[in-house]
């Protein structure tokens, strides 16, 4: 079913790059910082391939995510004919300490605001998502920092594309996030993801 791994090192200094490639990742370097860039320049190479390509999934490479979940994860995509999926990072299912406050009241306000305006059904930013190719391509993905996850939903949910989402496992990370670990991340993270809703809700 999976046909290749892509890993972005995003100026890592630490042994990501060798580790993925050892293990047969095909890896793309993205000099620029922001998680948007690191998704474009996966996309870009994609789009340089010679095969065409069904569906693209996007997961941290922290170690939060579950890989093994992916059959989970494209499963209503292939039965269902569903265009985009979240893995959505439920309570019960997540690890003690996984999800900082700062996180999880983002994620409520965030989807509590998509609801409010486009009587949207998503309950979680999650990082484990998969979509179709071409529809990938409608959204036209610009944001290259922290806003990444939310344009991509509030796009889809603009083309009325078909969407759901499946629990997913979430574990604590390896090392600390640029975003959630420090307080100006959260809140540039925060900025970023209200001033993509609001965009969005007003916009004709």
């Amino acid at each position: 079913m999976v046909t290749e791994i892509i890993v972005c090192s995003n100026n890592s200094n630490d042994d990501t790059v060798i580790n993925a490639r050892n293990a047969g990742a095909t890896v793309v370097e993205e000099s620029t910082p922001g998680y948007g860039n690191a998704c474009l320049k996966g996309m870009d190479y994609v789009a340089s391939l010679p095969e065409s390509t069904d569906i693209i999934v996007f997961l941290d490479g922290d170690y939060s995510d579950y890989p093994e979940q992916l059959v989970e994860l494209v499963s209503p995509i292939i039965e269902k004919d569903i265009d985009f999926v979240i893995g959505s990072r439920v309570k019960e299912l997540r690890e003690a300490g996984s999800m900082t406050g700062p996180q999880i009241f983002g994620n409520w306000l965030a989807t509590s605001l998509m609801r409010l305006f486009f009587n949207s059904r998503f309950t979680d930013l999650g990082p484990f998502r998969a979509i179709k190719y071409d529809k990938l391509l409608e959204l036209k993905m610009e944001d290259r920092t922290y806003g990444w996850t939310v344009e991509m939903q509030l796009k889809a949910l603009k083309k009325s594309f078909t969407y759901t989402e499946v629990s997913m496992k979430y574990r604590n990370r390896i090392g600390v996030s640029k975003v959630s670990g420090t307080v100006k991340g959260a809140i540039f993270a925060g900025v970023k993801i209200l001033t993509w809703i609001f965009k969005y809700g007003f916009k004709k």
